[in-house]
């Protein structure tokens, strides 16, 4: 699995990892629920907003994905 998603995963609360084994086993938690989910998918949104270098871009993917940015999203 990509590094960044595992971060985003284990930041959302979706993913946890048995840390005394090498190498590291990642699993979904098991009290991963719709918030867990659905901060998961803004932190990915976000992630993707941050690497755009066209605002353009940036507010739609905002937009497109209901995810408010300041400055990018309407308010």
């Amino acid at each position: 699995m990509n590094e960044q998603i595992i971060k985003l995963g284990l930041d959302s609360g979706m993913l946890n990892y048995v840390d005394h084994e090498t190498p590291r086993h990642y699993f979904l938690c098991g009290n991963a629920d719709e918030e867990c989910l659905e901060k998961f998918a803004e932190l990915i949104v976000r992630t993707c907003i941050a690497k755009c270098d066209d605002l353009n871009n940036m507010k739609y993917i905002a937009n497109h994905f209901g995810v408010e940015v300041k400055g990018l999203t309407h308010e």
